[in-house]
């Protein structure tokens, strides 16, 4: 009875030990070491680079160099020592004089990381940032006094996004719901600005837009544009085009499949993949040489107000690269791979407010077979030989259907200029015939039909054999 007791305190014991419930302490230390095991690689790359040049500066230089301008100067600070330098008579005072001062800034960030916190997932994230700005001015010293002419900023930004919210919104040459939400977003965008800028006059053009902010504003257009193709709201969405943040893209692969029964009796190799890619990006923006910044207010021929920088064109891209990828190998030693793509392009250009949209998707299928140890008998010079070896024979089918439209923010006139629908097929075979003699045989059929009526149907057909021999061991 005596032992029976004490077995029975003992389990009751055992069982409020594993009723206690975790601590909110242990609860996050066993959050933060399954972060720390699921998390595989992690890699973050900075670099800066920036340079000045002082043309027409007169000292000279001795074997070991010199402490002037200033000793920080020299050992790579970039403090502005283009006044002081004038000051003290180190910088020519020759009036026609037109070497430009220049300086160079340039940053770029790269972060990647591998995740595999569920089994037989792995999950590769990547985002990066990469900004160039350069700036250039003449200038005249006058009595020791330095003076700027002409300057002049010029760069480039690209930043991974993503823009998921409007990947699969529906899109043709007659319809397109995101591009109405841009022509939209215009008015809420210019109305933020007008209230920033302190303009509660309640003035409009006859368009209904507030005065100095037009629908064509290039300040209306960007974040117009951005909110509406990221499927942002633009009563908050930066009014920036220049933002610091990148979001992380990915890539996905799945083989835990394979442990399913039913596959796992018939397939060696099982797995899943998906993987996405944007960016976005603006092409060489520069300083606006007419805007001043003692007068704002200061308005073009449209009657929009003057903006600092100017900026050409914006693009979008997004790639699905695959959407989704299905690679599996029979027991037989079947190969099969069914791959589905997406991509789009947005550009808008601001000089002639004209959006091109290029959309793509692809579909494909890849057939893979290795034939081992077949024997092949040929007679060369008579004699009888027989070779043996693996035939690979591999045979990709592929339909493409790519378009291009030019949107007009301004009037209703929708262009496709550019398109096709594409089929192709390709075959090969290659049989290794000894140790140094290989047979490759190649097969590619490709139709292609155009979306613009200029452009006829076109059939390409390749084939043929290729014979190589190594010479080496």
């Amino acid at each position: 009875t005596m032992s029976f007791n004490m077995a029975k305190l003992y389990r009751n014991l055992n069982l409020k030990k594993k009723k206690k419930p975790k601590s909110s302490y242990e609860k996050a230390i066993n959050s933060l070491v399954g972060f720390a095991t699921g998390l595989s690689r992690f890699k973050f790359n900075y670099s800066e680079n920036n340079g000045k040049v002082i043309p027409g500066y007169l000292q000279t230089l001795g074997f070991l160099g010199t402490s002037k301008p200033s000793l920080g100067f020299i050992f790579g600070s970039q403090s502005d020592i283009r006044y002081e330098a004038a000051k003290n008579g180190w910088l020519t005072s020759f009036p026609s004089f037109n070497e430009q001062y220049t300086q160079v800034h340039n940053t770029k960030y790269d972060v990647s990381a591998e995740i595999s916190w569920i089994k037989d997932l792995k999950i590769s994230l990547k985002a990066n940032r990469n900004y160039s700005e350069n700036y250039a001015e003449n200038y005249v010293v006058v009595n020791n006094e330095y003076n700027a002419l002409s300057p002049n900023s010029f760069g480039n930004f690209e930043i991974s996004t993503v823009l998921l919210k409007t990947s699969f919104s529906k899109s043709d040459q007659y319809n397109s719901e995101t591009f109405e939400n841009f022509q939209n977003n215009r008015l809420v965008i210019a109305k933020r600005l007008a209230a920033l800028n302190g303009d509660t006059s309640g003035n409009i053009d006859e368009f209904g837009f507030p005065i100095g902010y037009g629908k064509n504003n290039q300040s209306v257009l960007i974040p117009s544009f951005l909110s509406a193709y990221t499927g942002k709201n633009p009563e908050n969405i930066s009014l920036n085009a220049i933002t610091d943040n990148p979001l992380p893209n990915w890539s996905l692969n799945y083989s835990g499949l394979i442990n399913i029964d039913f596959i796992k009796e018939r397939f060696k190799r099982f797995s899943l993949g998906h993987s996405y890619r944007s960016s976005y990006t603006l092409n060489n923006f520069k300083s606006n040489l007419e805007y001043d910044p003692l007068n704002p207010k200061l308005t073009d021929d449209s009657g929009n107000y003057l903006n600092e920088m100017l900026y050409t064109n914006i693009n979008l891209v997004e790639q699905f690269n695959p959407l989704l990828k299905v690679d599996m190998e029979l027991n037989n030693s079947l190969q099969i791979v069914l791959s589905l793509k997406k991509d789009r392009a947005l550009s808008l250009s601001l000089d002639n407010n004209l959006l091109t949209e290029s959309s793509g998707t692809d579909y494909s299928i890849g057939f893979g077979y290795r034939i081992k140890d077949l024997k092949f008998t040929n007679r060369v010079g008579g004699k009888r030989r027989v070779s043996k070896g693996d035939l690979n024979i591999k045979t990709d089918l592929n339909f493409r259907d790519n378009i291009t439209i030019i949107r007009n923010l301004n009037i209703e006139d929708n262009k496709v200029t550019a398109g096709q629908t594409m089929w192709s097929l390709k075959t090969s075979a290659d049989y290794n015939l000894s140790k140094n003699f290989n047979a490759i045989f190649f097969y590619d059929h490709l139709f292609s039909k155009f979306a613009i009526s200029t452009a006829f149907p076109m059939t390409t057909i390749r084939a043929g054999m290729t014979l190589r021999y190594n010479f080496g061991e």
